[in-house]
């Protein structure tokens, strides 16, 4: 099947907000409310498999697969096993459009969702892993000698300086010489910075100070931290931009301080797949930011933006500040990280001792009491013994289920913790499930998490990377105030 390629026309600038649900619910490529609760797991092993081919080979597979990051904004899978998420608008539109096309009735050709992280998302489409990128990604010229972009989701992108409510003014790029920037090596934001440290280089100014955010930060994970005053500045897509600071009430965004305009915002599919670009073309001719259905599907994610706010978010730092000694004296006696003790109590009741859950679990580390009992602590409604226990369960769950695997530290502490939520059958069973599909049962990221997202849904997947952020937040909460003991955990290679 052959489509032929279509021009496609920029919209216009009052179009330029309803542009991010273009861009958006492309990049999150979340999936259906369907009949077929089975569609995931029915596609475990084509998605984990390498396969190369064009459009014609996919029909005759019957399926698409969408490389997608995995996160609250663009996919994930809510609490009834339902994909979620703003791409998943876009592709599930595709895959509608595509069989219309083919007249295919009931024998349709799916689009499947690969989650994984953003620095994986090109060579996985290069080694086959994914058949096309949905993901929010800017057309830069290296990308382009890589991979072949589709025509635009949205034009005349501006990358622009966001900052927090501690940052010195900016008034002038130029004032950004000397700065501390939060950004992920692996973005296109990384890369503009990157050519303006070479500017200031050759005009004798300071060098920015790029201080490198984790690879499975999403924009909105980035941005949260500048807006909690932890880091002063990042780079985000002006859309974007705009949008997240509609939700998080702190940022600044410099529409004037630009580091990058005229970008594209595109589908990018290998260079062997010119059909399907072909095909994806077409789609975006009546799909694209500016088009009724873009707009419509702007209006439908991300007018409510309730679901990204953290309410509290002072008394959350304040409570932080007066249990860090608390957790830094159990951190020490059980050799745990006692940032990411915290940054788990966190996750676990937003540091609340007053917190009870509906099954009966007790104050910060929201344990049972008869876990605390097991572990040897009574009283847990006590605020010290509670922490205790927390800490204490963790580093039995460490030495018992993890303390011989061939793994590292940081990866036994993230099974421990998919353990301390889903408990340590499941994370055994889902470690031989990943094994099985070819990804490394001994590492959490890019591998037995994704087996996590398939069986058990959102909450484990979500549980073990929050905890992660907040333990990125509280490190850097921790460095500005000297409280900084223990070594700092860092996202582990997969």
């Amino acid at each position: 099947m052959t489509m032929a390629m279509s021009c496609s026309i920029a919209p216009t600038r009052p179009m330029r907000a309803l542009a991010l649900c273009a861009v958006l619910a492309l990049l999150a490529a979340c999936g259906r409310d369907s009949d077929e609760p089975d569609t995931l797991i029915s596609v475990a092993s084509p998605l984990v498999g390498v396969w190369h081919g064009d459009l014609d080979g996919m029909i005759e597979r019957r399926q698409i697969r969408a490389l997608v990051p995995y996160s609250r904004t663009f996919y994930f899978i809510d609490e009834s096993g339902s994909q979620l998420g703003l791409s998943h608008a876009f592709m599930e539109a595709f895959e509608d459009f595509l069989n219309d096309y083919l007249d295919r009735g009931h024998l349709r050709v799916r689009v499947v969702y690969v989650p994984v992280t953003r620095d994986r998302l090109i060579p996985w489409l290069l080694e086959g892993r994914g058949d096309v990128i949905a993901a929010n990604l800017t057309a830069t010229d290296a990308r382009a000698a890589r991979v072949d972009f589709t025509e635009p989701l949205v034009r005349d992108v501006r990358e622009v300086l966001v900052s927090g409510p501690a940052a010195d003014p900016v008034a002038e790029i130029e004032d950004l010489a000397g700065r501390t920037v939060f950004v992920r090596p692996e973005s296109s934001f990384f890369e503009s910075l990157t050519a303006l440290n070479r500017d200031f280089r050759a005009r004798r100014l300071a060098r920015m100070h790029l201080e490198p955010a984790p690879g499975h930060f999403e924009v909105g994970d980035v941005l949260e931290m500048v807006s909690a005053g932890l880091v002063d500045h990042a780079v985000a897509d002006d859309y974007l931009a705009e949008f997240w600071a509609r939700v998080l009430p702190n940022l600044t965004v410099h529409d004037d301080i630009v580091l990058r305009e005229g970008a594209d915002i595109a589908f990018a599919v290998r260079p062997d797949s010119p059909e399907l670009k072909a095909a994806l073309d077409q789609f975006l001719l009546t799909h694209r930011a500016g088009t009724l259905f873009g707009n419509v599907t702007f209006e439908r994610f991300l007018q409510d933006t309730r679901w990204v706010l953290e309410e509290g978010r002072e008394q959350q730092t304040a409570r932080f500040r007066r249990m860090a000694d608390l957790f830094q004296h159990y951190g020490n006696e059980y050799d745990l990280d006692w940032l990411l003790l915290i940054a788990q109590g966190y996750q676990e009741s937003r540091l609340d001792q007053d917190a009870r859950s509906s099954a009966g679990a007790v104050g910060v580390m929201q344990l049972l009491p008869s876990t605390a009992e097991q572990m040897g602590v009574d009283d847990i409604t006590e605020l010290s013994s509670n922490i205790q226990a927390g800490a204490r369960y963790l580093r039995w769950m460490i030495d018992r289920y993890y303390a011989d695997e061939p793994m590292d530290e940081d990866n036994r502490l993230l099974f421990a913790l998919a353990s301390y939520n889903a408990g340590p059958r499941r994370v055994r069973e889902m470690r031989q499930m990943a094994e099985a599909e070819g990804l490394d049962p001994n590492v959490w990221f890019d591998n037995v998490e994704y087996i996590a997202a398939r069986v058990i849904g959102r909450e484990t997947v979500e549980y073990v990377s929050n905890i992660f952020k907040y333990h990125i937040a509280f490190r850097l909460i921790a460095e500005s105030q000297g409280l900084v003991t223990s070594p700092v955990m860092t996202a582990p290679a997969s």
